[in-house]
């Protein structure tokens, strides 16, 4: 397989002028997208209707050019959005394209692979829990043949599934079902959990014995380091998106990752690009930052609100959410190594590596 990565600018969340240039060019076949991955500047909460809106607008457009219904295209292409482009983060999108018959032959380098899976439409009463967490294994797994590779070539798996609604609350609760929460914004914390472990149980991260209901956004003692894991209202099943370093590919990128230990870990930052294939001894150059494709990452506030030591405000401020807090603060820390603010940071790492830490993944060309 060969997958080609396209970074592009949006000046608002249904603009798809970046896109339908590089259409009408040529330099994309449409019909080989299969995922995009996104930040829009809504607030990333449950209200957020940006994430929606530009799944609608980019579906309708790629419908005309696909000469598919935009239903069709919704279940052939995985769209993610993260909401909240809070200080330098510039609204964006990573169009993913994959050729399963493009020219060349593997030559045995392990290079850029990705696999879209979904998992059924998840009921309002398993949002959150261990069920959710089951059919995002098997997504992963289903990825994990299609790929050819082992689970140490996993370096970033993006999960974007739903998390509870007034509407799916009502709905649980005509039929008598008991939803994890009541409250949509707290739900996001079970949302992703569940789906974090999902991903770190199909990867052998933890025991399938130690997910339960009760272990989900509590016991954050079990986690995934290459988890990022997001919840929205406008889906109702998981879009699972594994990226990995595949000797089946002829790709020109590679893949990498690390783990920022907190919101200002520079050097987390160099072990990402550096676990890509970027070389560099202080800090890369304008060549080598030239050849960044794309940059992931988790953002969340320090354990206590205490960051080396030293107090912050990110758990206490009643004005802004600690998300929009944590985005804002990794977002710059990025942007300032690669000179690009077209960073990918979605909030909250419940499940998503040890507490107060977050995971990068990076893309670097060949």
């Amino acid at each position: 397989m060969r997958i080609g990565v396209h970074r592009l600018a949006m000046a608002h969340p249904g603009d798809v002028t970046a896109l339908r240039a590089l259409v009408e060019s040529g330099e994309i076949d449409p019909g080989t997208i299969v995922a995009t991955i996104g930040k829009t500047e809504g607030n990333g909460g449950a209200n957020d209707f940006t994430r929606a809106y530009a799944t609608t607008v980019l579906a309708q457009y790629l419908s005309t050019v696909r000469k598919q219904t935009p239903q069709e295209v919704e279940e052939q292409v995985a769209f993610v959005w993260s909401g909240g482009c809070e200080g330098v983060l510039s609204p964006h999108v990573t169009v993913f394209t994959r050729e399963d018959t493009a020219a060349g032959d593997p030559d045995g380098t392990k290079r850029l692979a990705l696999s879209v899976q979904r998992t059924r439409d998840l009921r309002p009463e398993e949002v959150g829990r261990t069920v959710a967490a089951e059919e995002v294994a098997a997504a992963v797994r289903r990825a994990l043949d299609d790929l050819g590779c082992d689970v140490e070539d996993v370096h970033y798996v993006q999960v974007k599934g739903p998390l509870l609604t007034p509407a799916g609350i009502a709905d649980a609760h005509t039929r008598g079902a008991e939803v994890v929460t009541t409250d949509p914004n707290r739900s996001k914390a079970y949302a992703r959990g569940a789906t974090a472990l999902g991903v770190a149980l199909a990867l052998g991260e933890v025991a399938a014995t130690a997910v339960t209901d009760a272990a989900i956004a509590t016991d954050l003692t079990l986690y995934s380091n290459v988890a990022s894991t997001s919840a929205g209202g406008e889906l109702t099943a998981c879009e699972v998106i594994v990226l990995a370093n595949s000797t089946r590919a002829t790709s020109p990128y590679r893949i990498g990752h690390a783990t920022l230990a907190d919101a200002i870990d520079l050097a987390g930052v160099r072990a990402a690009l550096r676990a890509a294939g970027l070389e560099f001894d202080c800090e890369p150059g304008e060549f080598e930052r030239g050849r960044i494709a794309a940059v992931f990452a988790k953002a969340e506030a320090p354990v206590g609100g205490l960051l080396r030591g030293q107090r912050t405000t990110m758990l206490s401020d009643a004005d802004i959410n600690y998300e929009r807090h944590s985005r804002a603060a990794v977002g710059a820390l990025i942007a300032a190594q690669t000179g690009d603010a077209r960073i990918f940071v979605s909030g909250g790492t419940e499940h998503q590596t040890p507490p107060g830490q977050a995971p990068i993944a990076a893309i670097v060309a060949l």
